[in-house]
């Protein structure tokens, strides 16, 4: 195992090496998509790799290509940004065909449709492992939202169901499992795209997440950069996720506590605007989930039999060389909390 936190160690180490820039308007780690200063106005950048790594299956090549485009454009909408431009860098696998890589393509091309995004090239290569990285420029709608601004008494609040990313890394973690077997040929996870969402969102919040790398990870960035604590409760899991960790017999905490995220966004509001919130979201016909609140210190969350301190729990699965090992120390200390 590797030390707790290297992962933000190691970024701080790279970008300390690079010089400051007026132009760059945000601080490491504030926001999901960097805010920079162009002729004069803000504009939005983000970029991502995926591979193997991030535990996306890949017997379907059209929803590999959805889920890297959805993810990547996913951090523009963490901060209330419309998606403009889109690049990537394609690295095919050696084992996929032509029909493979034109599926995989049409997933990112409908995922960039749907936002009216536009495609302006990239570079293309091959190896034994597929990567995928994609750069996207974006703009604010109105204000910037970044993952600072939550305080005491706010509500949280999360776009869409829990659990599809962790849902997904267990179908491929294990695709061995003949109790999995099945399911994994039937299920079919496609990641939300947040647009509207991130539009009513804008308008009522200065602090939002996407969950790129799980709820409880964002919620932690959350609860650190802005010095406080959460309380999490009824938490509304997807219903295929719930069933098949009963069908195995996991918990199903481990849908809100594995990394593997769902990329839905997780944000804070005043109780005194909540409900024209909910009302501005229903007339759109869209509904944000209420997962719990901003608290002083404390990070519990209460799952209907019993309080979770999940206070000690500080990990993440790249400290870990074996995701076995992460798996099981996430088991163990839920049973160490009774």
């Amino acid at each position: 195992m590797k030390s707790v936190n290297d992962e933000k160690r190691l970024i701080e180490l790279v970008a300390g090496a690079f010089p400051a820039s007026h132009l760059r308007l945000n601080k490491t780690f504030e926001s999901d998509a960097e805010v920079v200063s162009f002729s004069g106005q803000q504009m939005l950048f983000s970029i991502d790799e995926f591979s193997s790594e991030d535990m996306f299956r890949d017997e379907d090549p059209y929803s590999l290509g959805w889920n890297v485009a959805a993810g990547a454009i996913s951090d523009i909408s963490a901060c209330d940004g419309m998606p403009l431009f889109y690049g990537h860098s394609m690295v095919v696998s050696k084992a996929w065909d032509d029909v493979y890589i034109k599926k995989f393509s049409q997933g990112v091309a409908d995922v960039l449709k749907e936002t009216e995004t536009a495609f302006i090239g990239g570079d293309l290569g091959k190896a034994d492992d597929w990567r995928y990285t994609a750069a996207v420029i974006g703009k604010p709608r109105n204000k910037t939202l970044s993952r600072k601004g939550a305080s005491i008494g706010d509500a949280l609040y999360i776009s869409g169901k829990i659990g599809t990313g962790n849902l997904e890394a267990a179908l491929k973690f294990y695709a061995d499992d003949p109790r999995f077997k099945m399911a994994a040929s039937l299920i079919k996870n496609r990641f939300a795209l947040r647009i509207k969402e991130s539009a009513i969102i804008g308008d009522y919040t200065a602090c939002c997440i996407d969950t790129s790398d799980g709820v409880f990870n964002s919620l932690n960035i959350i609860s650190e950069l802005n010095g406080v604590g959460y309380e999490i409760s009824e938490l509304p899991y997807i219903d295929i996720g719930s069933l098949g960790a009963w069908a195995v017999s996991l918990p199903r905490e481990l849908l809100f506590l594995g990394e593997a995220g769902e990329y839905e966004l997780l944000f804070s509001v005043k109780a005194e605007r909540e409900q024209e919130m909910i009302r501005k979201a229903k007339e759109q016909g869209l509904v944000f989930y209420k997962i719990g609140k901003i608290v002083d210190s404390a990070r519990t969350l209460f799952n209907g039999k019993r309080s979770i301190d999940l206070s000690r729990l500080d990990i993440r699965a790249r400290d870990f060389d074996d995701r076995k090992k992460y798996l099981e120390h996430l088991i163990r200390y839920l049973k160490e909390q009774g």
